[in-house]
């Protein structure tokens, strides 16, 4: 038997395959190969820095390719939500472009400066830092990959919950020229060229241009703009050079501009002068826009983009060496409405402005029993932020927050093939995480504080560091994964699985520094994880069903939130501030089941089913005996619930494909279920989303010579209204908002390759 982990052959991902499918623990791609007994091609996935056929791979992996996601109509990345099972990828609150992503109960929920995330976002194989402008739009993709659980053996960056690889398209040997239109719901008007030009056997150009734009979902009814609305330019450029049959060099650049207006949310109360909750909820009263003082003409944009160099180089059969070099930078101005009146009650213009250096060096081997990778890593990243927040028109707080981020890292991750049927895997990573940190912290009596071009007079008491505060902490750890994998035949994979997560800590850059345990810092998270996973494929390879069980221990969780003070003991709130906290441990079990199976010629089905327990252990609050005065800690654990990681996930998706018109038309129906979901770790049934179900459908023609193609997509058909983030400050003017994910849509699309 071929010790098929190692095989390095395999047949290409298809273009248009199953609708919407190809989930964790990975089924593969569905295609028609003519003549052809089986149905189910091997997809070949890159997560492990090695080719590998993903059902091989003893790692709960999703890998979607980028014509899948066409075929289906997805607008962004934020599509594979209803694609895979527990995971939870959404835009965040009060933003356009800037991603909340969760894995197994594993995530961020607030995008502040300096914190990392705990799932890692790469863009060809590029980590990114910061979640701003990650809400990356479907277009010149080659695949994006989805792993679930700790990845540190493997990838440059902590990925304690897990991963999301969105890999670009390599440039064809030929050239290419292709455009794609795209009209719809809300005046929606989207056009992106590409082309591709190989100058030489050895040297190719390529670039791709994208814009996409739609009016607003709803209407600022105080001012006039556009709610909700998109606005986005973007492109990737990329040189690709192979100056001898051993070497390659990638130079590869992107960027893209979001002019959208600031989001704001939907009121759950009514307002403190009986301002009623209005009937849509994408309409808001915002006015923020409006008050000049507190803005400081501030131009609500995000704009994020790198530069990356990419060497591979094989020394022999055997070992090949790549390093990866890259530098990005993002900046984004918007507004935040928190109490979304008209009046500056609850209000904050803010500035979030990343910069980020990488270097990644890896040596890849593969023999005839052993292969595997080994890296280092280095990032050295600088996040800023600052923002007021004007209180009832009379005071602002005003925070700045100056970041540093220098890690590095060595990782290795190794496969032995003990015999022909049993596969041991053996892995490790050592991390070093330096934060540094300042923090200025500042209240103004009057609207706007001079940073944003406010008249606002400074009546800061120093106390205990404030108004500013320095930081420096520094963090290591080295953590190993271990599986063992069973093959008793080419269709069969069990593997067993071990390993560990770990993210530093550090100091939130809007922290409440007069208060005692948020000057000490946060401390590091880390995750053990055990899995069992079995992928499979029966009836002659018409149907694949990959199964993983898994359970977490979760430890130090970060947990990040805001409190709002009374900085001068005179029983008003005059404040605004961050606490994180680290909640003492955490246990998350789950199951997840995915099948394919192609149940006529033309018919094929795809389910992805996720169900998850997460439950905190410990949580320890200060609070004060009232008899002693003393400080006492309570375990608070039971009152307390996991964000963003509803118990269960379905989906169910449908694909009949048939000739048509000289040419193929493919239908593609979508059914996705998510249980109920808590936005904060304190339940609120007024933000808490019960359980709801959305319907996708599409249909794509395509030409049998594939220079054209139009497709309909329909998403969201029952126009269902659910909640994906929310803010919670009820003392505040009864500021509970609600941030909805996208309403129904229905799009036409088509595109034309020229050559």
């Amino acid at each position: 038997m071929q010790h098929r982990i190692f095989s390095m052959s395999y047949k290409a991902i298809p273009g248009l395959a199953l609708g919407l499918g190809l989930a964790s623990l990975g089924p593969p791609a569905a295609a028609q190969d003519d003549g052809a007994d089986e149905y189910l091609d091997e997809v070949t996935v890159t997560a492990r820095r090695r080719e590998e056929s993903l059902q091989d791979v003893p790692i709960a992996v999703s890998a979607f390719s980028g014509g899948q996601l066409e075929e289906i109509g997805a607008v962004d990345i934020t599509a594979l939500t209803n694609q895979a099972p527990n995971i939870q990828l959404e835009v965040s609150r009060a933003t356009n472009t800037t991603l909340t992503a969760y894995i197994r109960g594993v995530g961020q929920q607030d995008p502040v400066a300096g914190w990392e995330g705990g799932v890692g976002i790469y863009l060809d194989d590029v980590y990114l830092a910061r979640p701003q402008g990650t809400v990356f739009d479907v277009y010149d993709v080659e695949r994006i990959e989805v792993l679930r659980g700790p990845q540190g053996t493997l990838y440059g960056r902590n990925t304690i919950g897990g991963a999301v690889r969105y890999v670009t398209k390599r440039l064809s040997a030929e050239p290419a020229f292709s455009i794609k239109a795209a009209v719809g719901s809300y005046d929606q008007r989207d056009l992106i060229v590409k082309g591709n030009m190989p100058f030489t056997d050895a040297f190719r150009v390529g670039a791709t241009l994208a814009s996409f734009r739609r009016d607003g979902w709803g209407d600022y009814l105080t001012t006039g703009e556009e709610n909700a609305d998109k606005s986005i330019f973007a492109g990737r450029v990329s040189v690709e050079w192979e100056p001898s049959d051993d070497v390659f060099v990638r130079l590869f650049g992107d960027f893209s501009e979001d002019d959208s207006t600031s989001r704001q949310g939907h009121r759950l109360l009514v307002g403190p002068a009986g301002e009623p909750v209005l009937g849509d909820v994408w309409d808001t009263r915002a006015g923020i826009s409006e008050f000049p003082a507190s803005t400081g003409g501030l131009n609500p944009e995000t704009t994020q983009g790198g530069i990356g160099l990419q060497v591979e180089w094989d020394i022999n059969d055997e070992l090949q060496f790549k390093s990866i070099t890259s530098s990005r930078s993002d900046k984004s101005e918007s507004w935040i409405d928190f109490d979304n009146l008209a009046t500056d009650y609850f209000d904050a213009p803010v500035v979030y402005d990343n910069e980020q250096f990488s270097q990644e060096f890896q040596f890849t081997y593969t023999g005839e029993r052993l292969a595997g990778v080994f890296g280092l890593y280095y990032l050295d990243a600088n996040a800023f932020d600052a923002f007021d927040v004007v209180i009832f028109s009379s005071l602002t707080a005003f925070t700045l927050g100056d970041y540093d981020t220098d890690a590095w890292a060595a990782f290795f991750d190794f496969s032995y093939a003990l015999n022909d049927e049993w596969i041991l895997s053996v892995g490790g990573r050592y991390t070093e995480d330096e934060r540094t940190a300042r923090v200025v912290r500042e209240t103004f009596a009057g609207l706007g504080s001079p940073f944003f071009g406010g008249s606002g007079v400074s009546i800061t008491v120093p106390t205990e560091g404030v108004p500013e505060f320095n930081g420096n902490r520094t963090d290591s750890e080295f953590t190993p994964r271990v599986s063992l994998s069973y093959a008793p035949s080419d269709q069969h994979n069990l593997y067993l699985a071990y390993s560990e997560g770990f993210k530093g800590g550090g100091f939130d850059p809007r922290g409440a520094y007069n208060i005692a345990e948020v000057r000490q810092g946060f401390a590091p998270e880390s995750v053990e994880s055990i899995e069992l996973g079995a992928k499979s494929v029966w009836s002659g390879g018409r149907v694949t069903t990959n199964v993983a069980v898994f359970t977490m221990d979760y430890t130090d969780v970060q947990i990040p939130g805001s409190v709002l003070l009374d900085t001068d003991g005179d029983g008003e709130v005059d404040g605004f501030a961050g606490k994180v906290t680290n909640a003492g441990g955490a246990e998350v079990q789950g199951l997840e089941v995915e099948a394919v199976a192609r149940l006529t010629d033309n018919f094929t089905a795809t389910l992805a089913l996720g169900l998850i327990d997460a439950d905190y252990t410990e949580w320890l609050e200060a609070t004060t005996d009232p008899v002693t005065g003393d400080p006492v800690f309570v375990d608070i654990s039971d009152t307390r619930e996991f964000q963003n990681t509803p118990e269960t996930t379905m989906s169910l998706n449908l694909r009949y494909e048939r000739p048509l018109a000289a040419g193929s038309l493919a239908i593609n129906g979508g059914i996705s279920y998510r249980d109920s979901t808590h936005q904060f770790e304190v339940p609120n049934p007024l933000t808490d989303q019960d359980s709801f179900t959305l319907y996708d459908l599409s249909a794509v023609w395509t030409s049998d010579d594939g220079k054209y193609e139009l497709g309909l997509h329909g998403r969201n058909l029952g126009d269902e209204e659910y909640i994906a983030a929310a803010y919670d400050f009820p003392t505040v003017v009864n500021s509970v908002i609600g941030f909805y994910g996208p309403p129904r849509t229905v799009t036409l699309s088509g595109t034309v390759n020229f050559f």
